[in-house]
């Protein structure tokens, strides 16, 4: 009998066109229409493998599948996935580790670039008629010669910090593990205290996971360490922003600007107050979706599916939890 993979997030027709067309025919596919409780339940009920991107994965959901032998996170952030229950029904938890590095990590260069000139800022002025360019011009300035801290130096840090090599930049980095002293000689980056991090860069960018250590990692006392002229660039998770601090900090001057990709609360809200502010760059968690890796993302977590369904380990730096408490 054909094995099942569950995927629960409505998709658009033409992602969904690719993940059918590299599956094919060799597991049978079942989409969910909607992330209410009633269909993901009833989505994941007779299925072999559950996939996951966004949406909560709870425990009423786990306990309405039958026979599943692997949930696999698409993307890396296991956050939205009761854990425990996970545990409790003894399956193997997985993720798609660094098959969305590359994206975020252009991502946030760009985001950079944007916040450094105030790109747009100056492209909705400009769409309702005001030619700012001498208002725009004092609050401008160039990358090249900053210091810049990037706050988790995981697989997709350490790609920022590759692309960041040759912007004539100061990079500096803090994580849990201090790499080796050839591998930041490669990276070109210095370790750093957050404290430190905080006190001498330019633009600040996090990657760090959201974890009961990072949670409200950059609150008020943070913010206020920040250099008045610095950015912040988030595209970790919401939850390690206090977003409250961050609005004031943005609305009072103490920090020049941020870019916000991730929100404690998503899809945001359209009362949060961090969307009404010129000096902040706002942005549907889009860091990692690139059309164009969507391949990748696919086959790396069809991979693991296809690695259980022979009776294979999942691969070890995927592997979340082994489902055994």
């Amino acid at each position: 009998m054909q094995e099942r993979i569950a995927l629960l997030q409505p998709l658009a027709p033409e992602i969904e066109q690719i993940v059918r067309e590299t599956i094919g025919q060799e597991f049978e596919l079942a989409i969910t229409p909607s992330i209410a409780t009633e269909d993901l339940s009833r989505t994941i009920a007779d299925a072999d493998y559950a996939v996951v991107f966004g949406t909560a994965l709870s425990a009423d959901v786990i306990a309405a599948a039958s026979k599943l032998k692997l949930i696999h996170k698409w993307g890396v952030g296991v956050e939205n996935i009761d854990l425990d229950a996970v545990t409790a029904r003894g399956v193997p938890l997985a993720r798609t580790t660094g098959s969305n590095a590359t994206p975020v990590a252009e991502f946030a260069v760009g985001l950079m670039v944007a916040l450094s000139r105030r790109l747009a800022y100056a492209d909705s002025n400009l769409r309702e008629g005001r030619w700012l360019k001498k208002e725009v011009w004092p609050d401008c300035f160039m990358i090249s010669g900053k210091t810049i801290g990037i706050i988790g130096l995981g697989t997709i840090g350490q790609r920022v910090a590759r692309r960041l090599q040759g912007w004539d930049v100061r990079l500096l980095y803090s994580k849990r593990n201090r790499l080796a002293g050839e591998q930041e000689a490669v990276l070109g980056v210095e370790y750093a205290t957050l404290d430190r991090i905080l006190a001498e860069s330019d633009i600040v960018s996090l990657h760090c996971p959201l974890t009961p250590e990072t949670a409200k990692l950059i609150g008020r006392a943070e913010l206020a360490a920040m250099k008045k002229t610095a950015v912040l660039i988030n595209l970790a998770r919401g939850g390690v922003v206090d977003e409250a601090a961050l609005y004031e900090a943005l609305r009072s001057g103490g920090i020049a600007g941020a870019a916000i990709d991730v929100f404690e609360t998503e899809p945001v809200p359209g009362d949060n107050p961090l969307l009404t502010l010129e000096n902040a760059i706002v942005t549907p968690h889009l860091g990692a979706i690139a059309f164009d890796n969507l391949n990748n993302s696919v086959r790396h977590w069809l991979g693991n599916i296809r690695r259980v369904s022979r009776g294979e380990p999942v691969t070890p730096a995927d592997l979340v939890s082994s489902g055994k408490a």
